[in-house]
């Protein structure tokens, strides 16, 4: 096994220093030997891929469509999510312009920061968040500018926006993620349109990550890009809406100025995305319309489980409106860092969730429990948190 070359030792972007691996991935790990674990901590659906999705995917290969797709996806695609995006949130965007296909919607994220952030831009970044926006902010050379929302139920409300934006007038973009990772908040029609109007008046990029879209419950969600498409990026994908996360096959929509730039970065970093993928999306999208419904029926059973199991043993939470997390607050008689809570229910109670604070500071204290596990698994998983809770 070979050892770097001493004088080699400083050989490598020096950004990287400031930046740590991902602490929902290194705390998975630091668990994932523990016997009889049940993982609440992985933010996936607990679903497989349709049929007809997988089906399409299967006839692409035979058919051999196996060369090369254009940069920005194959255009049948690009015209699928045009129609898929106009049917749910009634804006058109052009094809050919304002269309990108990525490798998943944290490639999305990715190509938009590096190809709209300049060293030195301020970019507003609500907390707890999922942690690539800051790493990617950073990578771009970068100024995050975070915003602690505990104090408002994890919602970024308008009068805070407005307060952050005139404590930094110099603020370039904002990056919201509604519903949320970690909390699964969901914003109402009125609070975006107040967002909206901060930022319309402020002139700044409203960057959207709206990949949990289809699976809210009681609330119907509403995209910014609504109100002020000329200043959003719309970043979306079918990971968790058709349960298609290891295809990686996300989308980016906008005004074709801005998605011009982001379509470079995207070129360089993946030349194009899979065929097998976006032949996949383009059924998801075509025919795959209601495909959410089913799983968001199990998803609130779930949550409801968690929720109640949780509040009985003293946890504050605030019942999630989508996606399928409950970002939930220790009870008080535990006086120790998230992490030290996660480490102790994993293993002494064989449960796995990921620390409050790998989603930031405004994080410590909380744990996010994934409830998009088997149903069997999440009510075992609950008995065994009220054993530990009861017991210490």
């Amino acid at each position: 096994m070979p050892k770097l070359n001493a004088r080699l030792s400083e050989t490598y972007n020096h950004t990287l220093s400031q930046i740590t691996p991902s602490r929902i991935r290194s705390f998975s790990l630091k668990i994932s030997d523990v016997p009889d674990l049940i993982s609440l901590n992985v933010g996936e659906p607990g679903f497989d891929t349709p049929e007809h999705i997988k089906n399409a995917a299967i006839e692409s290969i035979k058919e051999n469509k196996s060369h090369y797709s254009p940069q920005p996806g194959w255009m049948e695609l690009r015209e699928s999510i045009s129609r898929y995006v106009k049917k749910r949130i009634d804006i058109d965007y052009d094809a050919a312009t304002e269309v990108i296909v990525t490798d998943g919607a944290t490639e999305a994220l990715s190509s938009t920061f590096l190809g709209t952030v300049n060293e030195g831009d301020k970019v507003i970044v609500p907390m707890p968040a999922y942690p690539a926006y800051v790493s990617v902010i950073e990578m771009a050379h970068g100024v995050v500018v975070p915003v602690d929302t505990s104090a408002d139920a994890f919602k970024l409300t308008a009068k805070k926006l407005e307060e952050t934006l005139k404590a930094n007038p110099d603020v370039k973009s904002i990056i919201l993620n509604y519903p949320t990772n970690p909390t699964g908040v969901e914003y109402s029609a009125q609070e975006i349109a107040d967002l909206a109007r901060v930022i319309e008046a402020h002139g700044i990029l409203a960057i959207s990550d709206e990949i949990y879209a289809e699976l809210t419950y009681e609330m119907a969600h509403t995209s910014i890009a609504q109100y002020i498409p000329e200043s959003t990026v719309l970043i979306n994908g079918v990971s968790k809406s058709h349960a298609m996360t290891g295809w990686r096959l996300g989308y980016i929509t906008g005004p074709a100025e801005i998605i011009k730039n982001i379509n470079k970065v995207h070129g360089y970093l993946v030349t194009s995305p899979s065929n097998p993928a976006q032949y996949g999306a383009i059924e998801a999208l075509d025919n795959g319309f209601d495909d959410a419904k089913p799983m968001l029926k199990q998803y609130r059973e779930r949550r409801d489980i968690v929720a109640d199991a949780l509040r009985k043993v003293g946890f504050d939470v605030i019942s999630p409106d989508g996606a399928f997390y409950i970002f939930a607050k220790m009870p008080a008689k535990f006086n120790e860092t998230s992490e030290e809570f996660a480490l102790r229910l994993a293993n002494e109670a064989h449960v796995g969730v990921t620390p409050g604070d790998a989603f930031g500071e405004s994080g410590q204290g909380y744990i996010r429990i994934s409830y998009a596990a088997d149903l069997d698994e999440i009510k075992e998983a609950m008995k065994r948190v009220t054993k530990f809770v009861n017991e210490n």
